[in-house]
């Protein structure tokens, strides 16, 4: 291992990286050769590799060989080109040690600036730039930042130092403290971190270096990180790099800045450069919410109404310059860029670009923008945007008609609109809804350790931060609402409140957020559905035509049919039919039918229900047309129908004139030890086939009807589930066709028809060649065959599946992504012995991984005709499938 090159530098001129090496390099290591290799004015550094990081874990956080020597000589490099010494009194070399792994985890890992100060360098600083108060202020943030990240102590320790500082002198801003102010604030806190070490804070340089790298290498595996990793499905494996580059200081007064901008507006898409910026700051200024930034354009500042001057007005030569370094990194990635930059005196230094986070309708917009503008093409655009980002789009948003309690305004940080009740921690967010509460997480500001309430919550509201603060940058990228900085919220942690205006808002109080204008509202506001238009509809017009697969839904109300159709569905793949037994003008008549002790009962109870379910089938196949419609017959076991509190029990007892003593032995005659593989399915067909009788006469009858009305033939496929063997399908299949064949004769119409089974057993699986013998069609039900496979029921499963993930046993929830090595091993070989007893075979998927990206991908590769999901991820599975056809087509 020793030889291996373990350390790449870049700027001055040279680079030994480039973009292409992101998986060595990291993202930000990455694309800081990449800029060096264009010319553009980035600070000189080195790069340690991802390699070296699991290196480091896998020799139990030792370094590797060889990599100490390549680091000196990268340094050592790095003085010749700044023409500055590591540790020298008199000229010091600092610089910042930055984490940079290979996909963007803003906030998530840690850094440190001004890294090589001590009191000899300090003094050195303030001789060679000539500005002691300068120096001295590098040198406070390097001990609390250092003393924060490496040493692990308390960082409110120096905060409560610097703010008991400023309240003794009557000081508001950092800003108004002079130089020998910062060197009295710099000996308080290193004698608070040497009590509180128990020895001195660290002089060293090399020391501090080192020291830093292996900080960068252990936040890779914080909890607030693997979180993050784990939400973003990002391996450990990855590791990450760390970036040592040459400081440059946006603190040296009122020539220099510091900022954060985006090539386009990340919550919107406008083409129009957006970021924040401030005057004698360092980076970790703008994005901690600790002074409020400045606009960074003149147009962006009038629109959110900000009386302090833009960059462009403030600093026109440095943002001119920005400005085409801008223009030129976005036609360089093709892509909106997220980039950090620092002025020194009067001169743009390059810290940062990436591939920026957006909302999804940012996404939309850009992706489907840069199309028109030929930057990229339409397959590239289907690419760009994830699909579950789509997810942000197709719910609700606040109604223009509602009335609006506006509590406060803060800024629109991440769109979208969220009601829920207040909550002030990340923890109880996190427990609230896991209970199935939904919560708005209301914070003075986010930080890192926050990620878990922020996942949890359906948006976040802060007191303070900007546009690019944590909170805001996070929220968009989790598709959460947002709003920041609303300072008139005054927040007290103690009482769990927080008052505006003279009104207090207690946790567990509702409020409202629109993420889109900033507000903050009493009460759950109205909302209504979006208009999937424009950019949406353009970017689904392309995606289909890239699609190979057809796109379902899961749906058997009309209000969720309707949706589904609006969104693009081609179909029902699932009808559960059973859910239309529960409305409350019904459940009498199913429960008199299950109490029945003959047949002749039986049927004389089904024949009040027949009615019903024909005029739901008829309502479906009118909205639904020429569209293929699967309708399972009856699925769960009887014993749910039946009564299970003692009002219920008095009720059926009036409605049925049976005692309650009577219908509790039937309901104890009915139960079983474990329902989920007991008398349900077409086993309940096999034993009361007056049920299956019943329902397939309401299909027939309802698409007879709906041709006569409408002149409309509905295609109908009839599904039988839970089958494992050929003869349960065979035989409930002559009992269908001796339905269709009776309504023909008393109708003189034909109903068009196909019947299939449901997927859901490995038996059935393994012998997919004898049932699609019979059979029309598959449906994998991989909801149940996961739950067959596994021996899990996903009911109870939920106790337990997070400590697997959490134990690598299982990288994610086998219900949300289909376990493609065990279950997906079962489709594809029912797929493949399906097709090969009959040809054609009509194959389709209609659990929940039919939402799934990945999983929708794996139902591609396999084969199947289409994928159906619930109503409002009909688009996420039409976008998915075209991804799917086109990285399958390269």
């Amino acid at each position: 291992m020793s030889g291996t090159k373990w350390v790449y530098a870049f700027g001055g001129g040279d680079s030994e990286g480039e973009a292409s090496m992101r998986e060595l390099l990291g993202g930000k290591g990455a694309n800081l050769a990449e800029m060096a290799k264009l010319g553009l004015p980035v600070p000189p550094g080195f790069t340690i590799t991802t390699s070296a990081c699991n290196a480091y874990y896998d020799g139990g956080k030792q370094w590797p060989g060889g990599l100490n020597e390549q680091v000196e000589t990268a340094l050592a490099k790095l003085e010749g080109v700044t023409g500055k010494a590591f540790g020298d009194p008199k000229n010091p070399l600092l610089v910042s040690v930055r984490s940079g792994a290979r996909a963007s985890m803003p906030g998530m890992m840690d850094t440190v600036l001004n890294l090589g100060l001590n009191d000899e360098t300090a003094e050195g600083l303030a001789q060679l730039s000539g500005d002691r108060r300068f120096a001295y202020d590098s040198y406070r943030r390097f001990i609390q930042m250092y003393s924060d990240v490496v040493l692990d102590l308390d960082h409110s320790m120096f905060e409560e130092i610097l703010e008991t500082f400023k309240e003794e002198n009557d000081f508001t801003l950092d800003t108004e403290l002079s130089a020998e102010d910062w060197e009295e604030i710099v000996r308080d806190y290193k004698a608070a971190a040497a009590k509180a070490l128990g020895r001195e804070f660290p002089s060293d340089p090399r020391e501090q270096l080192w020291g830093a790298i292996g900080a960068v290498f252990a936040s890779w595996m914080n909890d607030r990180a693997r979180t993050y990793r784990r939400l973003h499905d990002i391996p450990a494996s990855w590791g990450t790099a760390v970036n040592v580059q040459a400081m440059v200081f946006g603190n040296m007064g009122e020539t220099s800045a510091t900022g954060v901008a985006f090539t386009r507006d990340p919550s919107t898409g406008e083409n129009a450069f957006y970021g924040e910026f401030l005057v004698n700051a360092q980076g970790e200024d703008v994005v901690a919410g600790i002074r409020t930034p400045q606009c960074l354009t003149q147009e962006m500042r009038e629109k959110m109404g900000d009386k302090a001057p833009s960059m462009q007005e403030a600093m026109p030569d440095s943002y001119n310059e920005l400005a085409e370094v801008f223009s030129r990194l976005e036609r360089h990635y093709r892509d909106m860029q997220d980039i950090e930059f620092t002025v020194e005196r009067g001169r743009l230094w390059m810290l940062q670009t990436r591939n920026g986070k957006r909302t999804a309708k940012a996404a939309l917009k850009i992706a489907v923008d840069m199309a028109k503008e030929g930057l990229i093409s339409e397959e590239e655009a289907i690419l760009r945007v994830d699909p579950a980002q789509l997810d942000q789009l197709l719910h609700p948003m606040i109604d223009d008609s509602a009335t609006r309690d506006v509590l406060a305004t803060g800024l629109p940080a991440s769109p979208g609109a969220a009601a829920g009740v207040v909550v002030f921690d990340s923890d109880e967010a996190e427990t609230m809804a896991g209970h199935g509460e939904k919560v708005i997480l209301v914070r003075i500001e986010t930080s890192p350790e926050d990620i878990h309430g922020m996942h949890a919550a359906q948006g976040i509201v802060t007191a303070r931060g900007g546009m690019t603060s944590h909170a805001a940058v996070v929220a968009r990228g989790m598709g959460r609402p947002c709003v920041s900085g609303a300072g008139s919220i005054k927040i007290s942690y103690a009482d769990k409140s927080f008052t505006v205006g003279g009104r207090t808002v207690r946790q567990g109080d509702f409020i409202t957020i629109d993420g889109a204008t900033g507000e903050v509202l009493m009460g759950a506001v109205p909302m209504i559905k979006p208009e999937l238009t424009g950019d949406f509809a353009a970017l689904m017009v392309w995606a289909d035509k890239a699609r190979r697969m057809k796109v379902r839904t899961n749906a058997e109300t009309p209000a969720d049919v309707q949706t589904a159709k609006e969104f693009g569905a081609e179909g029902i793949g699932l009808c559960r039919t059973e859910h239309m037994f529960f409305d409350a003008d019904r459940i009498a008549a199913v429960r008199e039918m299950i109490l029945s002790e003959d047949r002749a009962g039986r049927v004389a109870a089904l024949a009040k229900i027949l009615p019903m379910q024909r005029q739901d089938f008829e309502e479906i196949f009118t909205i639904m047309e020429e569209r293929p419609c699967t309708i399972r017959l009856l699925d769960p076991p009887l014993h749910e129908f039946l009564p299970h509190t003692e009002e219920d029990v008095d009720a059926v007892s009036k409605a049925t004139g049976l005692s309650a003593r009577a219908l509790m032995e039937r309901a104890a005659g009915l139960s079983e030890t474990n329902p989920m593989l007991g008398h349900r399915g077409c086993r309940l067909g096999i034993t009361y086939p007056e049920i299956y009788e019943m329902q397939a006469r309401a299909i027939f009858e309802a698409q007879v009807n709906v041709q006569k009305k409408t002149g409309v033939r509905p295609v109908a496929e009839v599904m039988i589930p839970l089958v494992a063997m050929a003869k349960e399908l065979s035989i409930l299949k002559a009992r269908i066709e001796g339905v269709a064949k009776a309504v023909e004769k008393e109708s003189g119409t034909a109903p068009v028809y196909v019947i299939g089974t449901m997927i859901e057993l490995p038996r059935a699986a393994l012998r997919a060649d004898e049932i699609a013998a019979e059979a029309e069609f598959f449906s994998f039900g991989t909801n149940d065959l996961t739950q067959t496979t596994f021996g899990l029921s996903r009911d109870d499963a939920g106790k337990f599946l997070g400590d697997y993930i959490e134990a690598g046993i299982f990288e994610k929830d086998p219900f949300v992504t289909l376990d493609q090595s065990g279950v997906g091993d079962l489709v594809r070989i029912a797929a493949e012995r399906g097709r090969s007893a009959r040809p054609g075979l009509k194959l389709g998927i209609c659990g929940e991984h039919g939402g799934d990206p990945a999983s929708i991908a794996f139902c591609d590769s396999v084969g199947l005709d289409y994928v159906s999901c619930s109503p409002y991820r009909v688009p996420i599975a039409r976008l998915a499938a075209a991804q799917s056809a086109l990285k399958n087509s390269r």
